[in-house]
């Protein structure tokens, strides 16, 4: 699995994760439950795993949706 995104955001986890399932695309959403660590407060980035041969796909999806600016690079 390669890191399509990291982000504290809430929303974008879930709008993200919303997108790649329309699109057939399975994700795995990294360190949810880290939060315990850094007290609820959403402090601590979560992270969008994704197969790699489905990361053009989700560039594209997130290019379209207008969230683009999300994808992590490198």
């Amino acid at each position: 699995m390669i890191e399509l995104l990291r982000t504290n955001d809430a929303v974008v986890i879930s709008f993200v994760q919303s997108l790649l399932r329309d699109a057939g695309i399975d994700c795995l959403v990294a360190d949810q439950n880290m939060s315990v660590l850094d007290g609820s407060i959403g402090i601590l980035p979560r992270r969008i795993l994704i197969g790699e041969d489905d990361l053009a796909e989700a560039k594209m999806l997130l290019e379209d949706a207008g969230i683009g600016k999300e994808i992590r690079e490198g």
